[in-house]
Formats: C-alpha cells, sequence, structure tokens
C-alpha cells in the first residue's frame, strides 16, 4: 500500500486530514474570525507560506510546517485561544493539527482562509507587513 500526502493551500483539508480536527478546533466564517481577531485575549498567527499578505491584527507569521521548530514564538499557556488561518484553509488544517498534538485547546480557523476574507470585501496587509 503506498500512502501518498499532499500539502499545499488549495481548497479543502489536505488528504489525510479531516475538516473538523476534533474539539480543540473550531472552523469559523469571516465575520466570527474577524470578533476573534479582535479581542485581545485571542493570539493570531498567520501560518501561509510563503507570505502573501495578511490579516489586520496577526501577532505573528509562521509557516505551518515550522510551528514545532517555531514553539517559543507561541503562547506558554496551552488554553490561550488561537485563532489561525492561511491562504484557503489547507495549510491552517496541518498548522491546527500540529498544534493540538502541541496541546492547545482553543483554536479557531478560518474557514476558506484568506481568500474568503477578502470575498468578504475585507482588507489583507500587504506581505511583510
Amino acid at each position: 500500500m503506498v500512502l501518498l500526502v499532499v500539502v499545499g493551500c488549495g481548497s479543502g483539508p489536505p488528504t489525510g486530514a479531516t475538516a473538523d480536527q476534533g474539539p480543540a478546533v473550531r472552523q469559523v466564517g469571516v465575520s466570527e474570525f474577524a470578533d476573534a481577531v479582535a479581542a485581545a485575549d485571542v493570539f493570531v498567527i498567520n501560518v501561509h507560506t510563503p507570505d502573501e499578505g495578511s490579516i489586520a491584527g496577526t501577532d505573528v507569521w509562521i509557516p505551518f510546517d515550522q510551528l514545532s521548530q517555531r514553539a517559543t514564538e507561541l503562547p506558554g499557556d496551552r488554553s490561550t485561544p488561537i485563532a489561525l488561518y492561511c491562504m484557503t484553509g489547507r495549510m491552517s488544517a496541518v498548522a491546527a493539527g500540529t498544534l493540538t498534538s502541541m496541546g492547545y485547546s482553543n483554536l479557531i480557523e478560518l474557514s476558506g482562509g484568506m481568500k474568503a476574507w477578502t470575498a468578504a470585501g475585507r482588507a489583507l496587509q500587504p506581505p511583510g507587513s
């Protein structure tokens, strides 16, 4: 049996992942995600690579495949609410799985990613900002 896993930032969850990563991850729409980003207690991560822009209020850009190596940049309290996103949701689904395995228990994932964000008429900040 051959197992092929492809990771990218196209539409839908990556091969081998499900849209529901379990009780630690909530997928939300643009409006609810905007409310989460605006909340002072929520840590916001852009996990898309390469950097193609970000949502205002993002705390850090960490590529989805570097979360474990850059754990010191994440909240020390594993119950801190973390909102994460990428371009369409594939990389954030992988990131949610990684964060869950690292012990984070309160994850909010933007359904449809930055494409859904801009389709709803919301702006992105340019790359590197």
